[in-house]
């Protein structure tokens, strides 16, 4: 590579690959997809990045870089490492389960709940159905795994009448053009999602791209009312006026039509209009929204004046290569090991009695070869080789398990036998515990900015129950990324409970944290304080009826099951299970 093309961005990591240079360029074998006039040209090393790390998940890479011009690539071993790195970090970032949380819900079920937590208790509930109805789970999942291979994704929201609710979709990051401003906003406020549709003879189709685009602009046209006074009131902001509306246009153009144009620049005089369910035309629908229903989700946080995310082999991917050099090499000194290379000196060689040619002999279990009386067998013994290849895979992974961050304990990799402790073992895990917090930390604003956009459309679409007010912080809750040790929750627990300095919400939800089959925190202290109660009322049941009612003998025989029931219930309350009943 030479000094003029030299290249210091968020793909330099990739610099070493031949087939980056090729990004963009007529008649590339790697990339022809990215020759086409449509796509911009500054979005070109993006998008070759994510195919190349693609190719890598697929076990492609080999593949990749003889189309680049390596043609020994093709006897290239790959082993699935990538995708086993990839999808161990995801397992970790997404935890056991993640839930909705919004801010202040759970004070709702206290003796006292604090102001708003009801509502937020409510916010909660619905935004939890919804993301049962919509799938988050699942979704979330997409979005992820794409984000941490590839360094981004992208989830976009939709209104559906239908449904009476927002819809979420998932999309690839290589779709994905925003555009922005020079004023160096947060947010793009116009954003292109693209793509090319391929010909279908058998449809009488040609090829072309379809482009769906989303731009914040001054309101103009849909609302009369709103057109004529230039502004509008949205019910998430019932006392300010807004002369913003995002417009929804979703076209598509046949490739031979353009000349030259970019995504940003295709002619619009040469454009087909997608409809929507109702059959309304697609272009400059007004979505009275004053937001683009766009989350890009990056895996990493972004470097000062940029945008995308790291894919997590970034940093591994020539280690990855040499992982997959030294699987090849290994492979070949297995062969010689297994079948040895064999010099025979004063043997009879076994004649076709067909042909008259000599015979080549055979290596396989049983063979017998006749030798002269000066003759002599030698095998090549490769094992000693093959030996220092298993220990370089071995160093390798180590490498690749502490460079990634997700550590050899993260991987499995480390022996059990050689943890002396679980101290020891979290210090192992000290690695991965900083790359998760640092992965979770910059998905947290993303998700906060998907439920606010999933509640105002709710209340854009005025949806039963959802009324005009402020929009409440919801975020998505994640569970632990590493096994807890239940038993030191259980017992902290305990102690902090027992000593009154923690309350019976914050109790049920540690060991919810930890691991405890406790399927709901607020209903859980609900039953325990019913119970409580129950034990109570029966409790002065008995020592009422002993007053009255009973001789010596009975009332000495309530008072002393009542002391009975009073210490079982003091144990019960010591360890988180009794709330109610404490003065």
């Amino acid at each position: 590579m030479g000094l003029r093309q030299f290249v210091i961005d968020a793909w330099s990591w990739l610099n070493y690959k031949p087939v980056m240079a090729e990004a963009g360029r007529p008649g590339s074998r790697a990339f022809p997809e990215l020759a086409k006039t449509w796509v911009p040209p500054q979005e070109l090393r993006r998008l070759a990045a994510y195919r190349v790390l693609a190719s890598y998940d697929n076990n492609q890479a080999g593949q990749l870089a003889a189309v680049g011009g390596d043609a020994s690539a093709l006897e290239r071993r790959e082993l699935g490492d990538a995708a086993n790195l990839v999808d161990t970090a995801l397992g970790y970032l997404l935890g056991s389960e993640q839930k909705v949380a919004v801010e202040g819900a759970e004070h709702a079920d206290e003796e006292t709940p604090t102001p708003g937590a009801a509502e937020a208790a409510a916010v909660q509930k619905r935004l939890r159905e919804w993301a049962d109805k919509e799938l988050l789970t699942f979704r979330v999942q997409q979005a992820e795994r794409a984000a941490v291979l590839l360094g981004d994704s992208v989830m976009v929201l939709a209104w559906n009448p239908k449904k009476q609710r927002p819809t979420l979709r998932v999309y690839d990051p290589g779709f994905f053009f925003p555009q922005w401003d020079d004023a160096g906003d947060d947010f793009p406020s116009r954003v292109h999602l693209a793509w090319e549709l391929p010909a279908d003879d058998e449809a009488g189709l040609k090829a072309r791209v379809r482009r769906v685009a989303y731009e914040l602009g001054p309101i103009s046209e849909g609302d009369e009312e709103s057109a004529a006074a230039g502004a509008r009131t949205y019910p998430w902001e019932p006392g300010r006026m807004s002369n913003t509306t995002c417009y929804l246009t979703d076209a598509e153009w046949l490739l031979e039509d353009l000349n030259g144009e970019t995504l940003d620049r295709l002619p619009m005089s040469k454009a087909s209009y997608r409809l929507g369910e109702d059959g309304t035309e697609l272009n400059r629908l007004d979505l009275m929204v004053d937001f683009v229903p766009v989350v890009h989700i990056a895996n990493t946080i972004p470097d000062g004046g940029e945008h995308w995310g790291r894919s997590l082999l970034a940093r591994v991917l020539q280690a990855l290569d040499e992982l997959a050099a030294t699987d090849s090499d290994s492979s070949a000194a297995s062969a010689t090991t297994g079948t040895p290379i064999i010099g025979l000196a004063g043997a009879r060689l076994p004649v076709d009695r067909a042909t008259g040619r000599t015979q080549e002999l055979e290596v396989k279990a049983g063979a017998e070869w006749q030798l002269g009386e000066t003759g002599r067998m030698d095998a090549l013994d490769t094992s000693p080789q093959l030996a220092e290849l298993r220990a370089r895979v071995d160093h390798l992974l180590e490498r690749i398990a502490s460079n990634s961050r997700v550590t050899a304990a993260g991987l499995g990799t480390l022996d059990a036998t050689e943890v002396p402790s679980g101290y020891a073992l979290k210090l192992a895990l000290g690695l991965l515990d900083a790359l998760i917090g640092m992965m979770r930390l910059a998905r947290e604003h993303k998700y906060r900015l998907l439920f606010k956009m999933v509640q105002r459309l709710y209340q854009a679409g005025r949806a039963e129950g959802w009324t005009a007010g402020e929009t409440l912080p919801a975020r998505l809750a994640w569970a632990p990324h590493t096994p807890t040790e239940r038993a030191a929750v259980l017992e902290e627990v305990v102690t902090a409970y027992g000593a009154g300095v923690l309350s019976l919400e914050t109790a049920v939800a540690m060991l919810l944290e930890a691991g405890y089959p406790i399927k709901d925190a607020s209903q859980e202290v609900e039953r325990i304080r019913a119970k409580a109660q129950q034990e109570a009322e029966v409790r002065m049941a008995k020592a009422a009826a002993a007053r009255h009612g009973g001789g010596e003998d009975d009332q000495r025989e309530a008072e002393s099951d009542g002391d009975g029931e009073a210490a079982g219930s003091e144990r019960a309350h010591a360890f988180g299970f009794v709330g109610a009943g404490r003065r």
